[in-house]
């Protein structure tokens, strides 16, 4: 589960309840920063912005956002586009659907295949999709199903080399929604904000006083389900946007008390192992962080680094936390990121 905190002026967070609208001044020379918090996509948001704008409106334009995206790309919701099309009950599609699907095409080439979002059959299969897990996953039959290069667009329809194909969007939908908010913001005027979405974060511009947005990452632990509480590193950020993806929260243990965790390699078609705690991508847009933090998780340790040094020529930069010796933890990062960070104290530098 992808989870980031925001460092603000009031550093209070709930996934359940909308909390009182708050505006922020210095001085009555000074910009106006406002702070709206509520529910989307099941589970927080924030957006934190200078502006004359009403709180009010930045909320309906979020609520807005967040009821188009569940129509057209909840894999929970029955009767979302995204759904019907897994259903084959159209084959036509809309602007985000076609957007992600070519965004996620491209991430896949560059993982060699180890980011996939056909991975939806495998995915319900270990009960990470809303569905009841099966006792016993046949792997080998629904991989037959999995594969980006089974399926394209054509004329804004989606064709199927196979029709049980099926598309999951999880892993890159809240970042492009978070890119969607941004862009409505700079719409309506506004050069200075942070939008974040169950911790996909996007900014612009300063923060409310006149400094670089600055955003934690949580520490990876198992049982770490306390949002917000453990903080292992800080990043200031402007004008780009940033995802963490990690095992530690979704996860169970089968039978025989092996650990399945949500990240599923395509090629295997079993849960991901590996001393890769958590990956923090820094990208351009939200989306491709997003897809990128997953990709990474897939990847495991090693590759993620070699494709790490190869990211950053592209304005892609990471901060990996792994497993090291007892209960200690091993951090890498991109060297361009360095400027950014708290602190750099025994840490490996990706060069």
């Amino acid at each position: 589960m992808r989870r980031i905190f925001s460092i603000l002026p009031r550093a209070v967070r709930t996934a359940f309840f909308v909390l009182p609208l708050l505006v922020v001044a210095c001085n009555k020379s000074a910009p106006s920063y406002i702070r709206v918090e509520g529910q989307m996509l099941g589970t927080f948001m924030q957006v934190s912005a200078c502006t004359e704008q009403p709180s009010s409106e930045v909320y309906a334009m979020m609520m807005s956002i967040d009821t188009a995206a569940k129509k057209s790309m909840s894999i929970f919701d029955e009767n979302s586009l995204l759904s019907r099309v897994n259903r084959n009950e159209t084959d036509s599609l809309d602007e985000h659907i076609i957007h992600c699907l070519e965004l996620s095409r491209g991430v896949s080439q560059i993982s060699g295949g180890a980011y996939d979002v056909t991975i939806a059959p495998l995915v319900e299969a270990y009960g990470f999709a809303g569905k009841e897990r099966q006792a016993e996953v046949n792997v080998d039959s629904l991989l037959e199903f999995v594969g980006i290069d089974k399926v394209r667009v054509e004329n804004g329809r989606l064709v199927k080399e196979d029709s049980r194909l099926r598309l999951d969007f999880n892993s890159i939908a809240k970042g492009y929604v978070v890119d969607m908010a941004a862009q409505e913001l700079e719409r309506m005027g506004m050069e200075s904000y942070l939008v974040d979405i169950g911790g996909e974060v996007r900014c612009r511009g300063v923060n409310s006083k006149g400094g670089a947005w600055r955003v934690g990452i949580e520490t990876p632990f198992d049982g770490n389900d306390a949002v917000g509480a453990y903080v292992q590193q800080v990043i200031s950020l402007t004008d780009c946007a940033m995802a963490t993806s990690g095992n530690y929260r979704r996860y169970y243990l089968d039978a025989e008390g092996r650990k399945v965790a949500h990240t599923i390699d395509p090629h295997t078609g079993q849960s991901v192992v590996t001393d890769l705690l958590s990956a923090t991508v820094v990208a351009p847009t939200c989306a491709e962080a997003d897809a990128y933090g997953t990709m990474f998780m897939a990847m495991g340790l090693e590759r993620a680094i070699e494709l790490a040094r190869e990211l950053e020529q592209r304005g892609v930069m990471v901060y990996f936390i792994a497993a090291g010796e007892g209960d200690k933890f091993d951090v890498y990062y991109s060297s361009k990121l360095a400027p950014a960070l708290k602190t750099t104290d025994g840490f490996r530098v990706i060069k």
